[in-house]
């Protein structure tokens, strides 16, 4: 059994009240767009039978008009050579040509609404597929967000961080260690120039002093 049974099931259905209740709504989705296609071509496939019959009716129509003119031409005849009995036959052939063609509009008129009912509910039905069709797309598209979002957690959760962040703490460990074994070469390396700076500056003093010495000395003799 399917999901509508009817044409103004399907017009005048409530989609979001149908998915809200379904188990599963993008198969829900499917089923209605399903029978929504089967219902467009049943329409169709109708409609095309009428409008195949409403040119055949048409053409009665037509028919019949010209045996009215082809009947009144017999009867005009009969007169003008005074059978005024077989006019009257001819009148009366005529009267029955114009009840049939009567029926005809009858049912021309008749097709002629159904042909029109049926092009809105086409037009109704095409706009109503449209709408499903979207909602089936947006449905997708959620579903697919839903399962990358899903995937991104997975990942975030599994060991690959928590072994990256190791790996980056002990990266930091070996850079630190680096670090620290530069400031205590320079450590050491600035040591020894200053020590060599204040032998330097030790050394210029003493040569000054015994300069002075020296020159003292000469001055005394």
């Amino acid at each position: 059994m399917g999901i509508f049974s009817r044409f103004t099931d399907i017009i005048n259905s409530n989609i979001t009240a149908l998915l809200d209740k379904a188990e599963d709504p993008a198969k829900m989705l499917k089923l209605m767009i399903q029978e929504m296609e089967d219902t467009l071509i049943e329409i169709r496939t109708t409609s095309a039978k009428s409008l195949a019959e409403q040119k055949q009716i048409q053409r009665k129509i037509e028919e019949g008009e010209k045996q009215l003119a082809d009947w009144e031409e017999k009867a005009i005849l009969a007169l003008n050579h005074q059978k005024e009995d077989l006019a009257r036959l001819a009148l009366m052939e005529k009267q029955k040509v114009v009840e049939w063609i009567d029926v005809l509009k009858r049912d021309l008129a008749d097709i002629s609404e159904a042909i029109e009912k049926m092009k809105n509910e086409i037009t109704a039905l095409e706009q109503k597929l449209v709408e499903t069709r979207n909602r089936e797309q947006t449905l997708a598209l959620r579903h697919e967000a839903a399962g990358n979002s899903l995937e991104a957690r997975k990942n975030l959760n599994s060991g690959k961080t928590e072994a990256a962040m190791a790996r980056f703490e002990q990266l930091e460990r070996r850079i630190d260690g680096m670090n620290a074994e530069y400031e205590a070469l320079n450590f050491g390396k600035t040591k020894d120039i200053n020590q060599q700076f204040a032998e330097l500056k030790a050394g210029a003093e003493i040569e000054n002093e015994l300069a002075k010495l020296k020159e003292k000395l000469q001055k005394s003799e």
